[in-house]
């Protein structure tokens, strides 16, 4: 079964999402924009939220975790909890 790792930000806005994706890309850290700026419990951990497998996360998450680039920010991804920002940083 596939796996993958992935951290990410949620905002409440599509506004604050896209300015945060560029400030991250151009160069600002994405934990340290995750600390700041997110309203996810896993901010404390820079938006890491480990290894999990298909089904584990809504489906439009799962959607960009189990097909986007590794290591690109992708984003804005509207879900029931709000807009975010993900980066898959393995998957196997």
């Amino acid at each position: 079964m596939s796996q993958a790792s992935a951290r990410h930000l949620l905002v409440d806005s599509v506004e604050q999402c896209l300015s945060l994706k560029l400030e991250i890309e151009s160069g600002k850290d994405f934990a340290e924009a995750a600390q700041e700026h997110s309203t996810c419990p896993s901010k404390a951990q820079g938006g890491a939220l480990g290894t999990f497998g298909p089904g584990q996360m809504v489906a439009e998450f799962d959607k960009v975790v189990f097909s986007a680039p590794l290591n690109t920010v992708q984003g804005p991804v509207k879900t029931q909890f709000g807009y975010h920002l993900v980066e898959v940083t393995e998957r196997s």
